[in-house]
């Protein structure tokens, strides 16, 4: 039998060895999934509904465990896993609110004994390779929709969060999704290389845009419908007519929750030159006063990075940025002791000649650039390949629309950031990726929209 080791990030000790899939069992899977899907399809929504119900029923009574298995495989915070958790069951809320409406059959035109509906049947087998960083809500945000719209769901967790993985499946099983309708595959990169082998209707995937690339290049002759959510190097605005101090908490926030480990963390911060003495002595005090210890501690607030080989990544960044003279304010340096550790590092000084500024940290790492104004604040927040989320700080909001209306990303946000919202699409520009989810159409987008044309005789 083939095992997963699943190992603290924090401690770097051994704590479970899961059955993993291969190629064989994949196959299998996939197979059993295409014949169950036509049942599930025709199962009413209503019953479809009630299994999510009691997923999230499932949820609430077994948090605190949930959240403690999320910690020890990721080394995210307990109180972030916690709130993790908690905002699922809002997204759980929006999706069975809205399901019936997105997917009812509408009556476009009706004249003349001519008559023109929209119809929304599920896609079919959907392959979900998810990420983990956000385990829950990253992939909830993909199998609760198109288990709601009657698609099958092959879905393979990230390894370091397969854990988590098992969780979710034992719930969903238990709320009544059967085990060939919600099918988990458990193991590393070969398990997602078979994954993509197999006949499926749709891809979704959620990581880094290395991995995206290689897999719409895998996928490009089968024509199957695929949704690519992956990186950005997300920047935000901090204009002369704002408080610095205001603006500093929320961006210090916004750069280092989950260590930095966020698909929307900010990570490149444009300050007026006005105020900029003044935000940086805010963004370094308020750094200062966020905790680093045991992912388990009620007050940490750094906690370990998920991933060893992406201390490296910081490592670079660190020494490129120092090499070109951007000035440490704050950290710089891995942290002593077993586990993937790495302090809290803020740089002034910094410019687009830099990796800082230019590749994903996924860490907690900040560079802060002085601006003389709004032009040049929206050249540099464009000159990216990324495109997922971008913020200006400003009183003015006609000054921020006007700003952000220029800005190639697919979230934008004044006086807040680092901010996901169910009601929300989220998507992206660039090597952020393609599609979309969350919101009513992250409900469609697991639908086949077909046309009908009916005559009356």
């Amino acid at each position: 039998m083939n095992l997963l080791a699943v190992y603290n990030p924090a401690t770097e000790a051994l704590i479970a060895e899961l059955p993993a899939d291969d190629a064989m069992s994949v196959s299998g899977k996939a197979v059993q999934a295409r014949v169950a899907q036509a049942g599930w399809a025709k199962v009413s929504l209503a019953e479809r509904k009630a299994c999510i119900v009691r997923f999230r029923e499932g949820i609430v009574a077994e948090l605190e465990a949930l959240a403690t298995t999320m910690t020890n495989e990721t080394g995210k915070p307990i109180t972030m896993s916690r709130n993790e958790l908690n905002g699922l069951l809002g997204r759980i809320d929006f999706f069975l609110a809205e399901v019936d409406a997105s997917t009812a059959t509408q009556t476009v035109f009706s004249d003349g004994g001519m008559t023109e509906q929209i119809e929304h049947p599920p896609l079919g087998v959907v392959a979900n390779i998810s990420a983990w960083n956000y385990p829950w809500f990253v992939g909830g945000n993909v199998f609760i929709p198109a288990l709601l719209t009657g698609n099958a769901v092959l879905y393979k967790p990230s390894e370091y969060a397969a854990m988590t993985g098992v969780a979710i499946a034992r719930l969903l099983h238990a709320a009544g999704v059967p085990a060939d309708v919600f099918v988990l595959l458990t193991g590393g990169s070969a398990v997602g290389t078979a994954l993509l082998a197999q006949k499926i209707d749709g891809l979704f995937f959620t990581g880094s845009y290395a991995t995206g690339a290689k897999i719409a290049a895998a996928l490009s002759t089968r024509l199957v419908k695929l949704q690519l959510e992956l990186g950005g190097k997300d920047p935000t605005y901090v204009a002369d007519d704002a408080n610095p101090q205001t603006a500093a908490e929320s961006l210090a926030d916004g750069a280092m929750y989950n260590t930095g480990q966020s698909c929307c963390s900010v990570e490149r911060i444009y300050v007026h030159a006005k105020i900029y003495d003044a935000f940086v002595a805010a963004f370094v005090a308020a750094v200062k006063t966020f905790k680093v210890g045991h992912p388990m501690a009620e007050d940490t607030y750094i906690g370990a990075i998920t991933r060893a080989p992406q201390l490296d990544v910081l490592d670079v960044q660190v020494a490129d940025a120092k090499a070109k003279g951007a000035a440490l304010l704050l950290g710089g340096n891995r942290l002593v002791g077993p586990g993937n550790w790495y302090a809290p590092t803020v740089f002034s000084n910094v410019n687009h000649s830099m990796e800082l500024m230019k590749e994903e940290s996924f860490g907690p790492i900040i560079g802060i650039q002085k601006v003389s104004g709004d032009a040049e604040a929206v050249k540099l927040m464009n000159d990216t390949r990324y495109g997922l989320t971008a913020g200006v700080f400003t009183p003015d909001e006609a000054r921020a629309k006007a700003l952000l209306a220029q800005v190639n990303a697919g979230s934008v946000y004044w006086n807040c950031c680092d901010r996901v919202s169910p009601r929300l699409p989220w998507s992206g520009y660039g090597d952020s990726g393609v599609g979309l989810t969350l919101s009513t159409y992250g409900i469609q987008t697991f639908t086949r929209p077909k046309a009908w044309h009916l005559r009356q005789p």
